[in-house]
């Protein structure tokens, strides 16, 4: 009985640490990291992946959006659907016992890789970020007129859109309404479903759920269109000031909103989001091909949005500009797409595995996904930046040039 509450000793724990790192589990590692770095060295689109590191390195505020947005959404997450632990319940010696942890072979956990990994290659070119929880406090900026943004963004959508601006900003003002309901929603319900039967309160809640997802995206989007500008004020050298640049990018992302628009009536033309509001048998089933309909979708017109952000062109003269791309660049696109794809799965895999190994260690996963977030965050803004300058090399056809930036 008394044995159970013998703490392991050090020597018993160092040798289950060695182990750990038998050979037969580090030499394939080893290969792994060879061909990776072979891979990264080797291909056609290096000088941009280098570059793109240089851009992150001089402005850490790209990759540190993401860490932010991506953490909140953790914690929410994490508070939402686990149970957290009461301080005298966390055991910080289970972080550091990672030789026991249950770990499982790579064959065990890849194949949920995948699809996150084609999802994530996708936001590089269209949203790469999860904007709620802080959506809420995005749409309370929006409405009291932040750094006069929404100022900003009504000029530029008139100029832009004429008439037909009345009807996209109301659009997006009751998105933005939404959104500021969302959380009250998900807090509330629990209570209103002992008033309200939970067909009605379902019906009211989708469609909460459906406006809130626009403003959700369309935030993200600005973000994502906001992080371009500063990643061109890098590669142009070009010194900026904080409120400008937000409203620079704002006026760029009027021109971005016809594409976005298309994409949010794509999604929603899915019968994932339908099925909120008519009958669609076994629904759930969709759900991952609407995940691949939409990633495959983003893929195929890859360039049109940062096109869009570049020349604040129309749809039809970015369209044309894909086009152009694809039949000028479609290897080294085809590279970056690739490396992009490595990339993600290999943190992707890493993350499988770990989560895998912890399985109900609260203190441990709290602590590995607080890692993964930082991780996950510091290479999508680093590839985010290294699309930009990939991008503006294939326009500048300087491709081959090695010192192409001038600093």
């Amino acid at each position: 009985m008394m044995d159970s509450f013998i703490t392991p000793s050090p020597h018993y724990s160092f040798t289950l640490f060695l182990q750990f790192l038998a050979p037969s589990r580090v030499y394939p590692l080893l290969g792994l990291l060879a061909g990776y770095l072979l891979v990264m060295l080797a291909n056609p689109v290096r000088l941009a992946l280098r570059d793109g590191f240089r851009c992150i390195a001089r402005y850490e505020r790209i990759w540190l959006t993401f860490a932010l947005l991506g953490f909140a959404y953790f914690v929410f997450q994490f508070v939402t659907f686990s149970s957290v632990p009461r301080p005298s319940e966390i055991d910080f010696a289970e972080i550091i016992s990672i030789a026991n942890w249950n770990w499982s072979p790579l064959s065990d956990v890849w194949r949920e890789v995948p699809l996150p990994t084609v999802e994530s290659v996708a936001g590089i070119f269209d949203n790469a970020t999860t904007t709620y929880p802080l959506s809420a406090l995005a749409a309370i900026l929006f409405l009291v007129n932040w750094r006069e943004l929404h100022r900003t963004f009504w000029r530029a959508l008139f100029k832009l859109y004429r008439w037909w601006s009345i009807p996209i900003y109301f659009v997006f003002l009751v998105s933005t309404l939404a959104a500021l309901l969302k959380p009250l929603v998900y807090w509330r319900l629990s209570n209103w479903n002992n008033e309200v039967s939970t067909a009605h309160l379902l019906k009211i809640s989708a469609s909460i759920d459906a406006l809130s997802f626009i403003f959700e995206y369309l935030a993200g989007v600005y973000i994502q269109v906001y992080l371009i500008t500063v990643c061109l004020a890098w590669i142009k050298g070009l010194s900026f000031r904080e409120g400008p640049l937000f409203a620079f990018a704002m006026r760029r992302f009027s021109y971005v909103l016809e594409w976005a628009g298309i994409v949010v009536v794509v999604s929603m033309l899915v019968p994932m989001l339908l099925a909120y509001f008519i009958n669609v048998p076994n629904v759930l089933d969709y759900l991952p091909l609407q995940r691949v309909f939409m990633s495959g979708f983003i893929l195929a017109f890859c360039s049109v949005q940062i096109s869009l952000v570049l020349h604040n062109e129309t749809l039809r003269e970015a369209f044309r500009a894909h086009r152009q791309l694809l039949r000028r660049d479609f290897r080294r696109l085809a590279w970056f797409c690739l490396i992009c794809g490595l990339n993600f799965f290999s943190i992707l895999v890493v993350d499988a595995m770990v989560r895998s190994a912890i399985a109900d260690r609260a203190a441990a996963m709290m602590v590995w996904k607080s890692i993964f977030v930082f991780l996950r965050a510091l290479v999508t803004g680093w590839l985010l930046a290294s699309w930009v300058v990939f991008f503006r090399q294939c326009e500048s056809g300087r491709i081959a040039q090695e010192n192409w930036i001038r600093y």
